[in-house]
């Protein structure tokens, strides 16, 4: 499993190079201050569309155009694994389909899941090589009961009979032991 450290980290840029030297990045297009170290020093990079930023300042992104834009001058690095598909983090499954949509098929994307959206969306997105899964409505605090039930339920969808995923799963802030040790993901993000 892979572990992506989310920047920035702050500090100068030395110590952001230390720390990032081998690891995985996770750069957000809200603060791109370390994307050039990153691609310089790290064995992956992944973008976040900063959606989760946006929503948690109350102020949704609407125009997703330079995200894409950022994504185009990137997606061709040698280290560039894959971009987090725009998403609306408590919008409708519409909502965030309409995004699938727009992405430009060139590049590696990762959609969102977010655990209030159904079953039978969460099924069609395993036809993705890889999908993310992010906390959201009234499943947005990590590790209270009802986020357990939830994320053992989608795990059960996501895998079927087998004790493997049917795709790829990224678990969006979902570095922690507890849930690493429990669930299959194929990376994680800090």
């Amino acid at each position: 499993m892979i572990v992506y450290h989310g920047t920035p980290f702050g500090g100068d840029s030395a110590g952001v190079t230390r720390f990032l030297k081998g690891r995985h990045a996770l750069i957000p297009f809200s603060n791109t201050s370390d994307c050039e170290t990153a691609f310089e020093v790290c064995q992956t990079v992944v973008f976040d569309n900063g959606a989760f930023t946006a929503w948690k300042s109350g102020s949704p992104i609407q125009d997703w155009s330079s995200y894409y834009d950022w994504c185009c001058e990137w997606y061709r690095h040698p280290a560039f694994g894959w971009a987090i598909v725009p998403d609306v983090i408590d919008g409708t499954e519409d909502d965030n389909d309409r995004l699938l949509e727009e992405w430009d098929p060139r590049i590696d994307g990762v959609p969102v899941w977010h655990l209030h959206e159904s079953m039978e969306r969460l099924r069609r997105l395993t036809s993705w090589p890889r999908i993310a899964i992010g906390s959201s409505g009234t499943f947005s605090t990590t590790g209270t009961k009802a986020w357990w039930e939830r994320m053992i339920e989608a795990f059960n969808t996501i895998c079927g009979e087998s004790d493997r995923p049917r795709c790829k799963v990224h678990g969006l802030r979902m570095a922690a032991q507890e849930y690493t040790s429990r669930f299959p993901f194929a990376s994680v993000d800090s």
